[in-house]
């Protein structure tokens, strides 16, 4: 078990004791027979890691309203280029299943995908980058806007986390969960050009909109690190307190924010990319992971990894409309309708 399964179970005390203190009453989820999401809105996508399937979510009446199997581990997911298909990585099944995002009828799936974990596709749409977190690689495939073809598999630290890519199209940045680095990879030659030791547990990494500085949610401890890339060598420029277990990334839309899920301390902070300095730290109640932030930028969808829920909070009010129940280990969550990234 590694270091960051170790921390979960750790924090799942507290998180179970913060959800059942804060937790708010939800309408009955439909039965996986029910209609398909309402049309005149997206669905809202949340994978369940332990069901080996996803959630669809009608966001006109908050219900469930079906589950699609997937393969095994299913974590996160991300869209095509071409927004016909968003992306769903299934880890321990080695494969990636597409989706409609628009109806959430499965297009088709892909085998041989070794260990998807996590996923991101270049902003030019050449490269399809993905991080084996059990294998300790990274693989680049090439995208021709339908198949993918393996450029090269890359050798990296102790079991990688998390992905970014420049808005360049040149770099990927990669986090190495257990031998705590942040790595940097060229996306045209396929090569590894610096690594740099972070603090405990680097899962999320975001990146600044002048392809500047990263940022860096450290698991293992009640941090954000920030970095300055823009030159041959990474430098540590701040560090940011958040919360105990800081983990993911969540533009709030307005290009000045960005959220923070403190999956421990069941607490989501907001970033103010300007001054690094947090603004603001609010409830996030059953171990908050990945999230999701509407159209508007109104309501923040979370994925509450331990109470089995989606969590929709208020960013005006910063308090808890609603929960509705999904399937077990809740991780990665998206719709279409989202505010800018």
């Amino acid at each position: 078990m590694n270091r960051l399964l170790r921390k979960w179970a750790l924090g799942l005390v507290s998180a179970t004791l913060a959800f059942a203190a804060t937790a708010q009453p939800a309408k009955p989820a439909a039965s996986a027979a029910s209609s398909a999401p309402s049309a005149a809105s997206a669905p809202i996508f949340v994978l369940n890691s332990l069901d080996a399937n996803v959630s669809i979510i009608d966001p006109v009446t908050w219900q469930e309203t079906r589950r699609i199997p997937t393969g095994k581990e299913p974590h996160h997911l991300y869209l095509t280029p071409d927004e016909k298909s968003v992306i769903v990585a299934n880890a321990a099944a080695d494969s990636l299943t597409f989706i409609d995002p628009k109806t959430a009828e499965v297009q088709r799936t892909v085998r041989g995908i070794l260990d998807p974990y996590h996923l991101r596709f270049s902003p030019d749409m050449k490269w399809f980058v993905t991080a084996a977190n059990r294998l300790n690689h990274v693989d680049i495939y090439k995208w021709d806007g339908k198949d993918l073809q393996l450029a090269k598999r890359i050798p990296t630290g102790k079991t990688p986390s998390h992905l970014w890519i420049d808005s360049k199209s040149t770099t990927a940045f990669v986090t190495m969960q257990d031998s705590d680095e942040l790595v940097a990879i060229d996306l045209p030659t396929q090569v590894l050009r610096w690594r740099a030791k972070t603090g405990t547990m680097p899962a999320d990494v975001y990146g600044t909109t002048d392809d500047r500085h990263l940022l860096v949610g450290l698991t293992g401890a009640d941090i954000v690190e920030v970095w300055d890339v823009s030159g041959k060598e990474p430098r540590k420029v701040n560090q940011i307190q958040t919360g105990q277990g800081a983990h993911a990334f969540r533009g709030a839309g307005d290009g000045r924010h960005v959220y923070v899920s403190n999956r421990v301390a069941n607490t989501i902070s907001k970033i103010d990319l300007q001054s690094f300095t947090r603004v603001a730290t609010f409830p996030a109640p059953g171990g908050p992971d990945c999230m999701e932030l509407m159209s508007g930028g109104k309501l923040l969808l979370v994925s509450s990894r331990w109470a089995r829920k989606m969590t929709v909070i208020d960013t005006e009010t910063q308090k808890i409309v609603r929960q509705v129940p999904v399937g077990k280990s809740p991780h990665g969550i998206w719709t279409l309708d989202h505010a800018r990234r």
